[in-house]
């Protein structure tokens, strides 16, 4: 079928058309002159076939693929997964390792804290306000806790007076003090201003340094070669004789022996 349609398509094509001339081989005498050569006519060639249309070929559409049906959701149930074209997840890719951390210099160790050793300075007694009264910075110190109007009173005391003169003193030898305090007086503060060796207290808690190491009438030598003699209260000892006479025998050791 196509090659009849080849055919039809040159006939028509070449028409009343010379294709070509073929010159036919002849002999020629050396002495004669060339004849003209003969035309040749073709043939005509045969009349023109219509030709047949060509049968066109369509190719078929692949008709589209239908959507895959979703199952409707029903209240209260969740939808299907079988009917869904799920593609797996990549595999989740590792991540990289963390950077290194500096690691911080040790800390320097704390120095271990020395106590600080109590000092004469440094105690609550040294700040122990008193009072006084005399002027005799060499002569005997007399303590006592009075209120500010008896301590005024006190140079008159018949029976502190009677007391000096048993060891041959009078006031104007003696220096009286008053602490003013619950806490006791610091005798380093007393030396500060003092330079008597001998100190009678007459009450308790006075002196700091004799709080713990003496006990009543029982003279004693503290630092610095201070002799303290602890005593009851004046009032105390003024009415009681008993306590006189403890109070006179320790007198007598600590001053006439």
């Amino acid at each position: 079928m196509e090659q009849q349609a080849d055919l039809a398509f040159f006939s028509a094509f070449y028409t009343n058309t010379s294709l070509y001339v073929v010159a036919e081989p002849a002999a020629i005498p050396p002495a004669a002159v060339p004849a003209a050569p003969a035309t040749v006519v073709a043939p005509a060639p045969p009349p023109a076939v219509a030709a047949e249309p060509r049968p066109v070929v369509v190719a078929p559409v692949a008709a589209p693929k239908p959507a895959p049906a979703v199952a409707p959701v029903t209240p209260g149930k969740l939808p299907s997964l079988a009917g869904l074209n799920l593609q797996p997840n990549p595999a989740p890719q590792p991540a990289p390792p963390p950077a290194p951390v500096p690691t911080p210099p040790p800390a320097p160790a704390p120095t271990p804290s020395v106590p600080r050793q109590p000092t004469a300075t440094s105690s609550p007694v040294a700040d122990t306000p008193f009072s006084t009264l005399g002027s005799n910075p060499n002569g005997l110190v007399i303590l006592v806790r009075l209120d500010p109007v008896r301590f005024q009173r006190l140079p008159k005391n018949v029976f502190l007076n009677n007391v000096l003169k048993a060891i041959r003193l009078i006031m104007e030898d003696i220096v009286l003090i008053n602490v003013e305090s619950h806490l006791p007086v610091a005798l380093s503060t007393l030396r500060k201003t003092l330079a008597a060796k001998q100190i009678i207290g007459f009450g308790k808690n006075l002196l700091d340094v004799a709080v713990y190491k003496t006990q009543l009438y029982e003279p004693v030598l503290l630092v610095n070669d201070v002799a303290y003699l602890p005593a009851a209260e004046i009032e105390l000892i003024e009415e009681d004789n008993s306590r006189k006479k403890l109070l006179w025998q320790a007198m007598q050791r600590m001053f006439l022996s």
